[in-house]
């Protein structure tokens, strides 16, 4: 079944203030630029690597609320294994 997904606002805000911030790591900019890339693209998905990232990304307690809103979008469109 293909994804129909897409990054919604709010998520789209937080990944877009993350990419911003001065002080973000480069995993949660890789969870953020994924999402935001889906913003409106139903058909992308999520690659591994964007996808391990955004899992690091939520069990780092460190992160922010917004990196956190951000990796979980990108991780709900990844692809699932079967």
């Amino acid at each position: 079944m293909a994804n129909t997904k897409t990054t919604g606002s709010k998520a789209a805000t937080s990944a877009s203030k993350t990419l911003q911030s001065k002080s973000t790591g480069i995993m949660s900019r890789s969870a953020s630029g994924s999402a935001l890339s889906q913003t409106g693209a139903p058909k992308k998905q999520t690659s591994s690597a964007a996808a391990s990232a955004a899992s690091q990304v939520l069990r780092d307690g460190r992160t922010s609320a917004q990196s956190k809103s951000a990796a979980g979008s990108a991780l709900a469109q990844a692809k699932g294994k079967k």
